[in-house]
């Protein structure tokens, strides 16, 4: 007799806020009670729980406000004053805070209670402004004395981030460190919260995931459960620049459409130019926008990348552009055309002047994007894209136009 089939259990209420958009994730949460709401946004990144907490109206927050503990409510009003993509949206409540003349013993039985209900790793001690003077590690006070003051066996000078911190310069600072917990001070010293190093891990992670989608002009918030309505609301516009420059390239064409006419040959290789010289694009805008992201970019470096990658493009549109232009040359020698070597040659030059103008286009762009203030994997792909669409089908109609008369 088989045993009946397990039957899985259903998802719960965080797993499944964390795969909807912050949105309909608000929705979901606002028809629950206030105290299993609380319960699932305490188990989400504090940055995608305050995502949630921005979307719901000020009767849910409050709801929500009563059922939380003090601390909680208090850190995410605190929270919410930043943007964003910074380490201030990320701060979760410091509960193991203790003066500096308390003594191990009192800091222990203070601990004592509060592991019972919070996840505590470092102990944080303070002047009475709320300034932070050290850190207290678990095996300071398992090996000192009762009676020593906090401030004898504490950590001094303790690295600590900002809250207008961006969460990209953050993880830069983290490379040497690998703390499991940072604390986080405003400008005066003062202790603002905690962020876990594995909060900041997932908030990039994420970022770093949204990039693909954002260079073809896919939103950040649309998920794999995002409705058919909103996901086109989200998609389209960006569909209509795509068909707008879209037109660019069509009337590069229809600009030399008597070349075409009388050369068709052109033809069989325009989809040949567009598509190597568009790799190369990406290529330029893939290692950019990576660069940008990891910090790799220095002040006044973006003058050498992008002259790397156009001698770059040119030099693989010189490899390329040989193999394409004897591919030309043969296949108008077995047609009989009476211009075989010159379209060879207007093919080779043009790959790569193709290859130089997209390898030019994929560093420039993101990195234009970033000097405007705009996010560098925005719809980035669109631009280069019609970029070298509009030079390798106009240089090749263009110098097979002056080459053949």
């Amino acid at each position: 007799m088989t045993a009946p089939p397990a039957v899985s259990a259903p998802p719960s209420l965080a797993t499944r806020l964390k795969a909807s958009p912050p949105r309909e994730a608000a929705v979901l949460l606002a028809a629950q009670s206030p105290a299993a709401a609380v319960g699932a946004l305490l188990e989400l990144n504090p940055g995608v729980a305050q995502d949630l907490l921005a979307e719901l109206p000020q009767e849910s927050l409050d709801a929500f406000a009563r059922v939380a503990s003090p601390e909680v409510a208090r850190q995410w009003r605190r929270n919410a004053r930043y943007p964003d993509g910074t380490v201030g949206r990320l701060m979760e409540p410091a509960y193991a805070v203790f003066a500096p003349q308390a003594t191990v013993g009192e800091a222990i039985e203070q601990l004592r209670g509060l592991v019972r209900t919070a996840f505590v790793t470092y102990g944080y001690v303070e002047d009475p402004q709320g300034r932070l003077l050290g850190l207290i590690t678990m095996r300071d006070l398992l090996f000192s004395d009762r009676d020593i003051r906090l401030d004898a066996v504490m950590l001094r000078d303790v690295f600590a981030f900002r809250p207008d911190m961006t969460v990209s310069d953050a993880m830069k600072l983290t490379l040497n460190r690998h703390f499991p917990v940072y604390p986080v001070c405003d400008p005066a010293g003062r202790l603002l919260g905690l962020v876990r190093g594995a909060a900041l891990f997932e908030e990039e992670a994420f970022e770093i995931t949204a990039q693909p989608g954002a260079m073809v002009g896919v939103e950040r918030e649309e998920r794999v459960t995002t409705s058919l309505a909103r996901a086109f609301r989200f998609r389209h516009p960006w569909l209509q620049l795509n068909l707008l420059t879209a037109f660019a390239a069509g009337g590069v064409v229809a600009m030399f459409q008597g070349t075409v006419d009388r050369l068709v040959i052109l033809a069989t290789f325009l989809p040949v130019l567009a598509g190597q010289s568009g790799n190369t694009g990406c290529q330029a805008l893939a290692v950019t926008v990576r660069g940008i992201t990891l910090g790799d970019i220095r002040p006044g470096g973006g003058k050498a990348l992008v002259a790397k990658e156009a001698l770059l493009g040119l030099a693989n549109g010189a490899v390329t552009g040989v193999v394409c232009g004897l591919a030309m040359f043969l296949l108008a020698r077995a047609q009989e055309s009476a211009h075989a070597l010159w379209l060879g040659v207007a093919v080779c030059l043009a790959m790569m002047g193709s290859c130089a103008v997209s390898g030019v286009s994929g560093a420039l762009v993101p990195l234009v994007l970033k000097r405007l203030g705009a996010d560098p994997a925005t719809a980035s792909s669109i631009i280069v894209t019609t970029a070298t669409d509009v030079a390798s089908m106009g240089m090749l109609l263009g110098l097979a136009t002056l080459m053949v008369r």
